[in-house]
């Protein structure tokens, strides 16, 4: 057996045991208490049945619970699969039956919406609250509260794992309309946390901000990195984070070092004036990813704190990442976007023509990558898989994989790489990854519509909006209600249309599809006129 993520959990329980591995609000877990708790969780996962590669959810809000969730299922043998704690029920059910989950992770602030899971979930156990009392008991599922499994007492198990086996599956939006999983094993996982180390010079001492919630690909950050690196991780209550004025108090009041999120949470801080007693003095690092950064809050923030370096970093969550950027203190930022910049170490990539033949520097084309962070594949989809993966023969005997991020990507003369695009229909809406024919789906599943389309719009700073565009049936009422109604159902909140406008046809391409193009262009002059 090699050395997997959680085993660093017990090194710096022995190396520095009252060091504070998380903190959450007044509270804090010290790496012996990260470690006590994990073992005791691992021993009832094991009761519970939990097999080497099994799935355990984690459906929770943020918590001093989340990373005891994450280690624990790790130290059990398992694979650790976030789900949102604000996606609909039907998500919820989905991924859970996707995956095979016979045993849920939650908290008391989630607890009645299990109940209210479909019995065909399969659920055996669910870890973190008493059954509520008002909740049916015919379940069959085992409820066990956390102090229960603090009284436990068992030993922690002895698992047989290598470094290719599964160690958690993350969920994106699908296409097909269904969510899909994406499985990174402990060896994506490690080579994950020893590059982000290396680049944002991670270690003991170290204060990292979790703004990401769990199921977010940016969190492996704080999760993964900070915790194997012997650093803190202080986990930022999701109301702080809606909360521009308390969210520049806690990076004050907490002395962060890294910072790591999408660039809204950081031009929220700027735009609303919240600087004034934010003045960064202990922040070494900020990252930011998952859109484009407007250079002129850009400029303002590193105006503001001008000890950090300023860092753009790129990668699919199927990558975890592959590339960055850095602005050190004093770097004059043009009114050019940011560039991806250059891939990191270990990592490969190539530009590439409709064809698979790389092309010429300063030409557009799709970017593909190759790194010891990538993921395994697509959990149930290899026909997916096969398609993202791209497999070339170098010389007889000798194949590289290479993942197909679907961005449009040139090379400057400098060696660095600029985004110029999403070559699929995929798009990020606030750093999340949401794709507009999985938004389609649910409109045409709607009884009384006949098409619908989604639309990304942009504004002058390049965010983007989301808006629905429907046809209805004939004689039927124009029933927005109850197609957003539906929407918010079974979508989470971030990929939910901002607005849905209503047709009587849509324009079509020379084949007789629905010409997204043209709408696109006729909304955009209707934002922009």
């Amino acid at each position: 057996m090699g050395y997997l993520l959680h085993h660093a959990v017990d090194e710096w329980a022995e190396r520095t045991p009252e060091v504070e591995a998380f903190r959450f609000e007044d509270s804090a877990l010290t790496y012996e208490d990260l470690r006590r708790r994990t073992d005791a969780l691992a021993a009832t996962l094991k009761r519970l049945g939990i097999r080497p590669s099994d799935r355990v959810g984690i459906y929770m809000n943020k918590s001093l619970d989340l990373p005891v969730a994450i280690y624990g299922i790790l130290k059990a043998g398992g694979v650790y699969v976030p789900i949102d704690p604000n996606s609909p029920i039907s998500r919820v059910d989905s991924i859970i039956g996707d995956c095979g989950i016979r045993v849920l992770i939650t908290g008391d602030s989630r607890a009645k919406r299990v109940c209210e899971l479909s019995q065909s979930t399969g659920l055996t156990a669910v870890i973190g609250s008493e059954r509520p009392v008002e909740s049916p008991a015919t379940d069959g599922a085992e409820w066990i509260a956390w102090d229960k499994i603090e009284l436990a007492g068992e030993p922690p198990p002895t698992v047989p794992l290598t470094e290719n086996d599964l160690a958690y599956l993350m969920y994106t939006s699908g296409s097909t309309g269904s969510p899909k999983g994406l499985m990174h094993t402990h060896r994506s996982g490690l080579a994950y946390v020893i590059l982000s180390a290396e680049v944002y010079e991670v270690g003991p001492g170290c204060r990292l901000g979790n703004h990401s919630p769990l199921h977010f690909d940016m969190s492996t950050f704080e999760y993964l990195t900070g915790p194997n690196l012997g650093a803190t991780t202080v986990i930022i209550p999701e109301e702080v984070t809606m909360f521009p004025a308390s969210l520049g108090e806690l990076i004050e009041q907490e002395g962060l070092t890294h910072w790591y999120s999408v660039p809204l949470a950081l031009i929220q801080l700027v735009d609303r004036g919240c600087l004034e007693e934010c003045h960064g003095s202990t922040l070494r690092w900020v990252l930011f990813g998952g859109e484009p950064f407007p250079p002129k809050y850009l400029r303002q923030l590193m105006d503001r704190w001008p000890r950090a370096t300023f860092s753009n970093s790129y990668g699919p969550a199927e990558v975890n990442q592959c590339t960055f950027y850095h602005l050190p203190p004093g770097t004059v930022v043009s009114d050019e976007p940011v560039p991806l910049g250059q891939i990191w170490p270990g990592a490969e990539g190539m530009v590439v023509d409709g064809r698979g033949k790389e092309v010429e520097p300063g030409e557009v084309g799709e970017f593909l990558v190759r790194a010891p962070t990538m993921m395994q594949g697509y959990w149930g989809q290899p026909k997916l898989s096969e398609e993202a993966i791209l497999t070339l023969e170098t010389f007889p005997g000798y194949r590289k994989q290479y993942y197909r991020t679907g961005d449009l990507v040139s090379l400057r003369p400098d060696g660095l790489l600029t985004f110029r695009g999403r070559k699929d229909r995929q798009v990020k809406v606030r750093g999340y990854r949401v794709e507009l024919d999985e938004i389609e789906a649910v409109c045409n599943a709607v009884e009384s519509v006949i098409e619908a389309a989604a639309l990304p719009l942009r504004d002058d700073e390049g965010s983007v909006e989301i808006i629905a565009v429907a046809q209805f049936r004939e004689g039927a009422e124009a029933d927005t209600t109850t197609l957003r109604r539906e929407l918010f159902s079974f979508l989470p909140p971030y990929a939910v249309p901002s607005t849905v406008h209503v047709r009587t046809g849509f324009p079509r391409t020379g084949s007789g599809k629905i010409d997204r193009r043209a709408l696109i262009d006729e909304y955009q002059a209707g934002r922009n006129p």
